[in-house]
């Protein structure tokens, strides 16, 4: 333990330093204000002891600058020492960053009582902070895995309807373009049907994978809408834009090569529907939901391991 003495008298500094090495602490000695400043901010101490009446700054300012050096979250106590002892003294020292007050000639048995109780504060706060910060993880923890799917591991479909719905306002306000894909795994219960659930549950997954990696924007989510659907949000994102992503989501599932006997294709492949839209005050992003969800029909109708478009945004 670190303890800063801030004391212009030489004599009381001798005395307040054997007090506190008894202690078994590492005293830091400073014999004015400036320079105590200076200490605090170079050493770091767990504690300062601090004289009011110094020769350049007050202790008052001293403590002042020491919670003006801290950091977030920070806290170091600060214990003055003054033969001031008026009601409004101590008050002042208080109002200033002061954790204590204590009126010379110090008592080495109350001081080191006052040094105790504060390391005990210490203790304890240094565990609420570690608690707190293993709260914050496990909340972070928690909001990650509620806003993901837990088979494929992307954004789920809470995840979507509220991001949607944000990117939508977001997308007005600035008055951008917004695509969205929607996607569909072609002859997927017949794959379940041939190969088994846990083959099809592992097929979701590379399939998510896929989908995922394809997009290299930080702003271009991915989410499992639902059984074997999958749906791409792209703000900012042009129709023809849209158009190259779903593309290259398209290429990246035939990529994995996962075979699929029971497909014309012989793998495992993808149809996409796109639709996009500059939001207004008379259109919604069920809208356009909708749209990519009828694109995605016109794909599937016409053949499968395709991408269809909608050009035009239907009623919500």
């Amino acid at each position: 333990m670190k303890i800063l003495i801030v004391e212009d008298s030489r004599a009381n500094l001798l005395v307040l330093t054997r007090y506190v090495e008894q202690y078994g602490a590492t005293v830091l000695p400073a014999e004015n204000g400036l320079s105590a400043v200076e200490a605090f901010e170079r050493e770091r101490p767990d504690m300062v002891l601090l004289d009011v009446i110094l020769p350049d700054i007050d202790g008052f300012e001293v403590a002042k600058r020491i919670r003006g050096a801290e950091g977030p979250g920070d806290w170091t106590p600060i214990i003055f020492l003054s033969a001031l002892g008026k009601d409004e003294d101590i008050e002042k020292g208080i109002a200033a960053g002061g954790d204590d007050y204590l009126q010379k000639p110090v008592s080495e048995i109350v001081l080191s009582a006052k040094i105790r109780a504060m390391q005990r504060i210490i203790q304890m706060r240094t565990s609420l902070v570690v608690l707190a910060r293993k709260l914050d993880t496990a909340n972070q923890e928690l909001k990650r895995l509620s806003a993901s799917d837990g088979l494929t591991g992307i954004a789920n479909r809470r995840f979507f309807d509220e991001h949607i719905s944000r990117e939508w306002r977001r997308a007005r306000r600035s008055a951008n373009c917004i695509s969205l894909m929607m996607c569909d795994v072609d002859h997927f219960k017949l794959f379940n049907d041939t190969y088994g659930h846990q083959a099809g549950d592992d097929c979701l997954r590379r399939v998510a994978g896929a989908i995922a990696s394809s997009l290299e924007r930080a702003a271009d989510i991915a989410a499992r809408y639902g059984g074997e659907e999958f749906v791409v949000v792209l703000p900012e994102t042009s129709l023809s834009g849209a158009l190259i992503v779903a593309e290259k989501v398209r290429h990246a599932v035939h990529g994995l090569n996962i075979m699929h006997s029971a497909s014309s294709f012989g793998r495992v492949t993808l149809s996409i529907g796109l639709a996009a839209a500059i939001p207004e005050v008379d259109n919604s992003y069920e809208a356009l939901i909708l749209a990519a969800d009828r694109a995605l029909y016109h794909a599937k109708h016409e053949g499968r391991d395709r991408v269809c478009r909608s050009d035009k945004m239907p009623e919500a």
